[in-house]
């Protein structure tokens, strides 16, 4: 994973990046972001980006990655330093029981949910520990469309990750610099780079509604493969007048 961003990135990716950061305001002189690493190849590959990236950047950025071990059978922290060790990026590994925790809840919720709270709940604890001020993490476009229409089918509203949220009377930043790369794009990078993805452990990772609309996404992008794109489009432009809105009634 030595190799420079000029011999990795096209010019549209770096393009696309760099207006991902640019449109939300991402980073800042003096910020220290925690990366946010669970072996995936997305969040590897920001981490890397995150570390080529400030090497031309005009301003100072201080990174630390955090891996959060769900405490499934076989860890799967060491194999996340070894793709990491190259990046010379400072890694806190923690090993935690969320994932058998949330195995054992019975209140109706999925096991993802109470897997993924928990886990954002530590990593944000982390990040007020380590004073850092922004959390990177590796979700691309197809994650933003993907979150969307799980939105609008199974919880009934019109919302998705946001490429830059402002959390906790905005004092951190969560940040998603791959906002505008796809999945594909992010695949070819990581090929590149002879990043190689830590299996997830996790018994659920293949059967989730995530999957059945990543599924649906892909069939109808094959059929159009401008559908994608038209969604993407969509979720920032948005006609308030033509939803629907009781107050907004004709009256007299």
């Amino acid at each position: 994973m030595g190799k420079r961003r000029s011999d990795v990135l096209t010019r549209d990716v770096n393009r696309r990046i760099g207006r991902a950061m640019h449109d939300y305001a991402m980073l800042a002189d003096g910020d220290t972001v925690l990366v946010a690493v669970s072996g995936g190849v997305d969040s590897l590959v920001l981490a890397w980006l995150l570390q080529e990236w400030r090497r031309k950047a005009p301003i100072r950025y201080q990174l630390l990655a955090v891996h959060i071990d769900n405490g499934f059978a076989g860890e799967t922290g060491p194999a996340v330093a070894r793709q990491l060790e190259h990046l010379r990026i400072p890694l806190l590994i923690e090993k935690t029981e969320f994932g058998p925790q949330a195995f054992a809840a019975e209140d109706g919720r999925s096991i993802c949910f109470h897997c993924t709270r928990q886990r954002r709940k530590r990593l944000f604890e982390i990040a007020s520990e380590q004073q850092a001020n922004k959390i990177a993490f590796g979700h691309h476009r197809d994650d933003l469309l993907e979150t969307f229409l799980l939105n609008l089918f199974y919880s009934g509203n019109l919302s998705t990750m946001v490429p830059c949220l402002k959390i906790f009377d905005d004092r951190v930043s969560l940040i998603r610099p791959m906002a505008y790369l796809e999945k594909g794009e992010i695949r070819e990078i990581a090929a590149t780079l002879g990043i190689q993805p830590v299996k997830n452990s996790c018994p659920q990772d293949s059967n989730s509604r995530r999957q059945e609309v990543r599924a649906l996404l892909q069939s109808l992008h094959e059929k159009d493969p401008a559908i994608k794109a038209n969604i993407f489009h969509a979720m920032g432009n948005v006609r308030d007048g033509y939803l629907l809105s009781p107050t907004m009634g004709c009256g007299v």
